[in-house]
C-alpha cells in the first residue's frame, strides 16, 4: 500500500460523519507503519478500544470503514479463533467481531455487516511472518506468499462490498 497522508484518511470515510471522520485518533506508530508490508491500514483506538478503523484502496478509491470491536469471549487458554481476512488462527481474544456500519439508507436504518478479523487489524503483517501467529502453530500454508495475500485481498473487498452495496 502506498503511504497515506492524514487528510486522504480522513477523507475516505464512507459510514460515518464528515464530523466523526475528523475526531478520529489515527494510530500512535502512524509516522513509522511499514507501508510496504500493508495492503491495507487497520487499526484501534486507543482512546476507545471499541473503535476500530480500516482503510483501503477498493474500486480504484480509498475507502474508509468505522468499525465498533467485539472481542470473542473464549473458552479456555487453548480455544482458538480464526480470523476470516488472513485466516490465522489466534488463542485467547486475538480475533474481535467487527461490524461496520452499511452505507445509504441502510446503514441510517441502522444495518450492519459484521466479520471476525484480528482484534489488532494487523493481518498483512501476520500474512507475511512480520507478526507471530499463534502458538502452536496454525495451519499448514499450500498456497504461496502473494496467493495468501490475494486471499486477503479478495476477502477484504467482499467485506467492503457488503457495506457499501
Amino acid at each position: 500500500m502506498n503511504p497515506l497522508t492524514e487528510p486522504e484518511i480522513r477523507a475516505s470515510f464512507v459510514n460515518c460523519s464528515k464530523g466523526e471522520a475528523k475526531r478520529l485518533n489515527l494510530p500512535r506508530d502512524f509516522a513509522e507503519l511499514p507501508w510496504d508490508d500493508l495492503d491495507f491500514l487497520g487499526w484501534r483506538d486507543q482512546g476507545a478500544p471499541e473503535r476500530a478503523y480500516l482503510v483501503s484502496e477498493f474500486g480504484g478509491r480509498l475507502v474508509g470503514l468505522a468499525l465498533r470491536a467485539t472481542v470473542t469471549t473464549t473458552r479456555g487458554f487453548t480455544s482458538r479463533s480464526m480470523c476470516s481476512l488472513c485466516l490465522t488462527t489466534r488463542t485467547g481474544g486475538g480475533v474481535a467481531l467487527m461490524t461496520a456500519r452499511r452505507t445509504g439508507e441502510e446503514g441510517r436504518q441502522g444495518n450492519s455487516v459484521g466479520q471476525y478479523m484480528c482484534v489488532d487489524l494487523a493481518c498483512s503483517l501476520f500474512v507475511r511472518g512480520r507478526k507471530e501467529k499463534a502458538t502452536g502453530g496454525g495451519m499448514d500454508e499450500s498456497l504461496s506468499l502473494d496467493e495468501q495475500i490475494a486471499r486477503v485481498r479478495a476477502n477484504l473487498d467482499t467485506f467492503i462490498t457488503k457495506v457499501t452495496r
